[in-house]
């Protein structure tokens, strides 16, 4: 990331432009007041070329002063948002370059948060920087201008600055701590309201609607208590500026007239005194402006960096090897599980090219697990995996449908001939996709809600041919599709020039016996690659799955 450094240095360099006009400014008013009203009042008059020096000198340099404003202002907000775009998009190339398994053990609500809400938190101090840097600049020379204005008054502001100085800083290290907790609740709730609407189905099918409420109230809560802290110290700090520079003002002006009356100094000496006080005391209150953002971006930026600074993981698909015969896909010895849970060992799977495998087992036997590492959605503990070269394509049971239009939804935005979505809309069997009120460009509304079941699995299907990897994998796609539908699908991908080699995870006997092998995973790990009659003879634990079904579906139609 650059951070936009050039636009930065211009909007500091018209911040300077502002704080030199602003601190020049006094000599203007110098010069008017000892030439223009003094010389009035004491003579009567006073010349035309007079006023009109005084009035071109104000008004040059206000001028100027505006000048530096609008160069601060326009090119401090291009940095500001110039750098939250890098920051948004170095969050999300981060989440991008991450495997699927770092996502499953981070909350969606909560990464979110970061890429949105922190990043515009981090950023929000760069717009008042470049004013700080004048305001800086500004206290530099109203303090050696009052100083060679009158060494005394000099003296007595000076005395006032270690009080300020000490008010800002205090504030500082007070409200830190309440940014910092507003910050991480303000991710929480984000992250829990997503979490919330997301379970929505869940929640008004359990009554659990109060409990919701109650979970959110709570997060605000904590919210809500940590804003008003700081806003209460905010209050106070501000108050505290406000009070000690106005005293010092009396203070000023009792003893400058003082000196004015004892010859000291003149009217127009005292008068620009009182204005660079006033430039003194103005930098103090900028710079706690300054600081007031500081906890809040701080709180941010340490979000962000959490996120960018932590490792990327080893992504699976790096190891997945190519096949270099007629296998399609082809598993060596692979064990597959967790860091404490070893789920499946010493696999070895041969999936010739040309064929369909159904993938058999019982429940949490591993089966969605293995279809993942072949796709490299998940790491292997040991062995290797090979696939054909193109690789291959993944349909899972629940599939995710973009709020956009069905043909997004086939080609996520890449250029696909109109030739290759029909082909792959009739091999899924989703003809249906051309009825809807606009066809391929209808809008399928958040995650698909105007689709059923069936028919998201089959636009997921559809989505998946149209990439024409040449192994399809199904985990389980095809359970909302009534037999009749699911077997004519089958009978289309078999026939399909989309695709050339099927796995897919199976359950009804018909679907079984219609794969040309099958791959059987035990209750104890095991797994058996063989033809569904000869696993029938060989393997209890695979008959008992298929009479299993079988019974379930004599109990149904009895009853």
């Amino acid at each position: 990331m650059s951070y936009l450094p050039g636009t930065f240095a211009i909007a500091v360099s018209g911040a300077a432009v502002f704080a030199v006009c602003t601190a020049a400014s006094s000599l203007g008013i110098r010069w008017v007041v000892d030439h223009v009203v003094v010389q009035r009042f004491e003579h009567g008059a006073v010349a035309t070329s007079t006023v009109i020096a005084g009035c071109v000198l104000l008004v040059g340099i206000a001028l100027v002063r505006a000048a530096g404003v609008v160069v601060r202002r326009t090119y401090a907000g291009k940095t500001e948002w110039g750098v939250a775009e890098q920051i948004a998009n170095s969050v999300a190339q981060r989440y991008a370059d991450q495997p699927a398994a770092w996502h499953r053990s981070h909350v969606a609500g909560d990464l979110v948060a970061r890429a949105s809400v922190d990043t515009d938190a981090s950023v929000n101090v760069l717009a008042p920087l470049p004013y700080g840097s004048s305001v800086m600049l500004l206290l530099v020379i109203s303090a050696l201008g009052m100083a060679v204005v009158d060494p005394v008054l000099g003296a007595v502001a000076l005395v006032v600055l270690p009080v300020l100085v000490a008010i800002n800083i205090g504030y500082q290290h007070r409200v830190d701590g309440y940014f910092q907790t507003a910050q991480q609740e303000l991710g929480l709730l984000a992250e829990n309201v997503l979490e919330s609407f997301e379970g929505v189905a869940v929640v008004k099918s359990f009554a659990a609607e109060q409990r919701e409420t109650d979970r959110l109230a709570a997060i605000t809560a904590r919210l809500r208590d940590a804003r008003i802290k700081a806003v209460k110290a905010r209050a106070t700090f501000e108050m505290m500026l406000d009070t000690v520079p106005s005293l010092s003002n009396l203070l000023l002006l009792a003893l400058g007239a003082y000196r004015v009356r004892s010859g000291d100094i003149t009217v127009g000496d005292l008068a620009a005194a009182m204005y660079l006080f006033t430039l003194l005391v103005l930098p103090l209150r900028l710079i706690g402006y300054v600081f007031s953002e500081v906890p809040h971006s701080a709180a941010g930026w340490t979000r962000v960096r959490e996120i960018l600074d932590e490792p990327l993981i080893i992504d699976p698909r790096a190891a997945i090897g190519q096949t270099d015969d007629d296998s399609a896909i082809s598993l060596t010895a692979v064990s597959l599980g967790y860091t404490n849970q070893e789920l499946l060992k010493n696999v070895n799977i041969s999936v010739r090219r040309g064929t369909v495998v159904a993938l058999v087992g019982p429940t949490g036997a591993g089966k969605s697990t293995l279809m993942k590492a072949i796709a490299g959605l998940e790491p292997v503990l040991e062995g290797k995996i090979q696939v054909a070269k193109g690789g291959t394509s993944l349909v899972f049971q629940e599939p995710f449908v973009f709020s956009e239009s069905v043909r997004f939804n086939l080609d996520l935005g890449r250029a696909v001939p109109d030739d290759v979505i029909g082909r792959a809309i009739h091999d899924a069997d989703a003809d249906f996709l051309y009825e809807l009120s606009h066809g391929l460009e209808s809008s399928l509304g958040e995650r698909g809600v105007s689709l059923s079941g069936g028919q998201r699995q089959r636009l997921a299907l559809a989505r998946a041919l149209v990439r024409q990897s040449p192994v399809l994998l199904l985990d389980d796609t095809t359970s909302a599709l009534d037999p009749g539908t699911e077997l004519r699908v089958l009978g289309n991908l078999r026939n399909s020039n989309l695709v050339d080699t099927v796995l897919l995870v199976a359950a009804r006997p018909a679907t079984i016996a219609y794969a040309d092998e099958v791959v059987f995973i035990s209750t104890d790990g095991r797994v058996v690659q063989s033809t569904h009659e000869l696993l029938l003879v060989a393997e209890p634990g695979y008959r008992d799955i298929i009479n299993a079904f079988s019974d379930d579906r004599r109990e149904g139609v009895s009853s």
